[in-house]
């Protein structure tokens, strides 16, 4: 690479992109690669301190930032996965449509553990909006050399996909809330709107909700008809603690469920409970779910929309990063809650 003073690069091309930087106001690229140096431009340079411009001579095997970056990026992203254009010598990995973001962590780490290459993301398992940035990469120098990009491809080839969108399942969902004093009218409830809610952001249903009291062959009969009738998942809500007269975890057992867990290391959350019925997943959530943005709800069930079947390793990973700091102003997703 050698320089060249700016007063001398008019007409010629830019090998990298030129960032410009106004503090408080504005950091970005003011001239991207390729431009070719006009006479406006010289002044501009000047301007923001750059008295020299730079000519990159790749050599045999050597390899730009930007293309290293596309190539880094096209090897990694998956299904779902969409690129943005170079800035900077890096380029973005999007989510083409709302889902669960999967990061093969290990085949990240071993990405990253190739001298000059930088490949970020967000954490694994957690659902994501349409257009949202879920990772980023790039290498440090201008160039490199393109052995340690074919070691990247190579990587991913191996571990395809490091990093993806599972979309989720439409599913029709059925609410089984349970609870005397909901049952007999002496108390409204709470919990059917906040899930009609939850499930409706991530794409899915409620069929109906049913109330009914704390006898377990009424809970019993009212999961399965949902079964019966179509539901690919039911949420029965209320009778989670362990006070002997919460009898919910006794009634999703008595319908003949596979239980996964009954308990999660995660608070709020840790009184839920999951089951399988078939292939239907019945989840058994703790009042907790009405009221907190952020609970065991955020970190199961998209994974479960997503088509993905919950393993009882999954639920004792969720310790690790699964209690809330309960701030005063909930930022969920940007935060550590359930990022192991």
């Amino acid at each position: 690479m050698r320089s060249i003073p700016v007063q001398d690069a008019l007409g010629m091309l830019l090998c990298h992109d030129i960032t410009s930087i106004v503090p408080g106001e504005f950091k970005g690229r003011a001239f991207k690669k390729g431009h070719v140096i006009q006479d406006q431009d010289i002044s501009a340079l000047l301007d923001m301190g750059k008295e020299h411009i730079y000519v990159l001579d790749l050599g045999p095997g050597d390899i730009h930032e930007d293309d290293a970056a596309i190539r880094i990026a096209r090897a990694a992203a998956g299904p779902g996965i969409d690129l943005s254009e170079t800035s900077e010598g890096r380029v973005n990995l999007m989510a083409g449509a709302a889902g669960l973001l999967k990061i093969n962590t290990k085949a990240l780490f071993r990405i990253n553990a190739i001298e000059e290459v930088v490949f970020a993301t967000l954490h694994t398992d957690q659902a994501v909006a349409a257009k949202c940035p879920v990772a980023g990469t790039r290498i440090i120098p201008l160039m490199t050399r393109e052995e340690k990009i074919k070691q990247v491809e190579s990587i991913c080839l191996q571990d395809y996909p490091v990093v993806e969108i599972k979309p989720f399942r439409s599913l029709q969902v059925g609410i089984v809330t349970t609870g005397s004093e909901v049952f007999h009218g002496r108390i409204t409830d709470k919990f059917g709107p906040v899930l009609r809610e939850k499930f409706a952001g991530l794409g899915s249903t409620v069929m109906d909700q049913v109330l009914v009291s704390d006898d377990v062959a009424m809970t019993v009969g009212a999961i399965q008809s949902f079964i019966e009738h179509g539901a690919g998942l039911v949420a029965v809500t209320g009778g989670m603690s362990v006070d002997p007269d919460d009898q919910t975890p006794a009634a999703i057992r008595a319908t003949g469920a596979r239980v996964v867990s009954y308990g999660a290391p995660a608070f709020p959350g840790a009184m839920f409970m999951l089951a399988y019925l078939g292939d239907v997943p019945i989840i058994g959530l703790p009042g907790c779910v009405m009221y907190f943005k952020a609970s065991i709800f955020e970190l199961i069930v998209p994974r479960i929309l997503a088509g993905e079947t919950i393993q009882r390793e999954d639920i004792v990973a969720l310790g690790h990063g699964g209690f809330c700091a309960s701030c005063a102003t909930c930022h969920y997703p940007q935060c550590g809650f359930g990022k192991g």
